[in-house]
């Protein structure tokens, strides 16, 4: 422990190079809650050693006010608020704002936000024809990655990310264009003219109306389907320094434009160890088959010498529960209750796993609850919407939560290219030698 000059303690700690003399006192940081962070940006300066975290599972990227997370107690903040507050009397629009400027709005304040996402929800007729080129059965992501990264092309009118109205203008954009091209990239996929979206829709009920309108008949929302489209918006939204949420602020510190940052975010979402758990959850209901399969299935997972994955339970950071689960799950009954589902396979077994997994002391004991995207797959799947297009929605989500990130990251003073390093194991130097005195 350390004093300054004034007599107050600040906590620090020293590391000592073993073998040597050398050692160096590195500050203890404290955020506003949370775990104290070593600063170690002066251990290769002092000591010429630097540290080997694999993952990044035990190093601070970056300062964030944004998002919070205590995998031990289950708790998920937005801003400091709980998102089983914000998910009961919150929507996605409020939310959206919060995370972008700090703070819950006023009633003009939502009302002008609210009113700046619809006006810019159309995108530019050009990029329509954009679409034509991808093959008709190409994946919804890989469109969504394309095209998203193309807006740079049509909205390069503001991007210069050190001037703040234009970072906002290309917020707004983000927020309000992504669900028009990913219910696109779900319309071109399946061979069904693009719905315009409708400025008298909520941000939800936009969503669902640009997914599943066809110009043959009217489209008349269902307020059941639509608050559960909002809730699963609202939960995915933001979720603290994860995979693809590290990567747009990686892009973003090299001073690329927003739309490739989030492009970044999108591709990296993609992965099926990220944003794939809630399609993953599906698959393993399917290749279980049918009800009376599942004890065998569950005396499978609880084999050491099986490799069967359990797909749905447990979160990697949450170590007790997913906070975001027990607002899934009641969702997840009233949309089965609202569309009268009874007799879907896939559903009655996720039902009964669900069962089992709240009574088993298997699961119990090792606290494999059911997560965010057991429950978001069922509502998904009972909402019709198919598995390929589960990352997509994920992707439109979690766009407000990059966005909120990349413009936290702009507008940081002490922000720095990001550029990890790394253990060189390969060849020492050697010298070149020709082709044919090589053995």
């Amino acid at each position: 422990m350390s004093s300054t000059a004034s007599g107050a303690a600040k906590p620090t700690v020293t590391v000592t190079l073993d073998g040597t003399n050398r050692s160096t006192t590195l500050p203890l940081l404290s955020g506003s809650i949370g775990p104290q962070t070593v600063d170690i940006r002066k251990l290769y300066g002092d000591l010429g050693i630097f540290t080997f975290d694999p993952g990044y599972g035990a190093t601070a990227s970056c300062e964030s006010k944004i998002t919070y997370i205590d995998g031990d107690a289950g708790v998920l903040l937005y801003r400091g608020y709980p998102i089983e507050q914000l998910a009961e009397k919150s929507d996605f629009i409020e939310v959206a704002y919060l995370l972008l400027e700090g703070e819950l709005p006023n009633a003009a304040q939502l009302e002008a936000f609210r009113k700046g996402i619809t006006n810019h929800t159309m995108v530019h007729e050009q990029l329509r024809r954009f679409f034509d080129g991808f093959r008709r059965d190409a994946h919804p992501m890989a469109i969504l990655c394309g095209v998203v990264g193309a807006l740079a092309a049509f909205y390069h009118d503001n991007l210069d990310i050190n001037d703040a109205r234009q970072r906002e203008i290309a917020a707004y954009r983000l927020i309000a264009k992504v669900p028009t091209i990913a219910a696109w990239a779900y319309k071109y996929s399946i061979g069904q003219p693009f719905m315009y979206p409708r400025n008298d829709l909520s941000y939800a009920e936009n969503f669902l109306y640009m997914l599943n309108a066809v110009p043959a008949e009217p489209w008349k929302a269902n307020p059941i389907l639509s608050r559960a489209m909002d809730r699963i918006l609202v939960l995915h939204a933001d979720h603290e320094q994860n995979a693809s949420t590290s990567t747009v602020r990686l892009a973003g510190s090299t001073g690329a434009n927003p739309f490739a940052c989030i492009a970044a975010g999108i591709a990296a979402l993609w992965g099926p160890a990220h944003g794939g758990a809630n399609e993953a959850v599906l698959k393993m209901l399917t290749e279980i088959g049918k009800p009376e399969n599942i004890p065998a299935f569950i005396r499978e997972v609880k084999d050491k010498n099986s490799h069967t994955k359990l797909m749905g339970f447990g979160h990697r950071v949450y170590k007790n529960f997913d906070p975001r689960a027990k607002i899934m799950k009641d969702t997840c009954h009233e949309v089965l209750g609202e569309l009268g589902i009874k007799d879907e396979p896939l559903l009655d077994m996720a039902m009964e796993m669900e069962r089992i997994a709240l009574t088993d002391d298997y699961f119990i004991s090792r606290k494999l609850y059911p997560n965010v995207d057991f429950y978001s797959g069922i509502i998904l799947k009972a909402m019709g919407i198919p598995t390929h297009m589960f990352t997509v929605l994920f992707a439109v989500a979690r766009t407000t939560g990059w966005v909120s990130q990349w413009k936290e990251l702009i507008e940081d003073p002490s922000q720095r290219i990001g550029r990890p390093r790394q253990i060189y194991s390969g060849a020492v130097q050697r010298d070149y030698t020709s082709v044919d005195r090589r053995g």
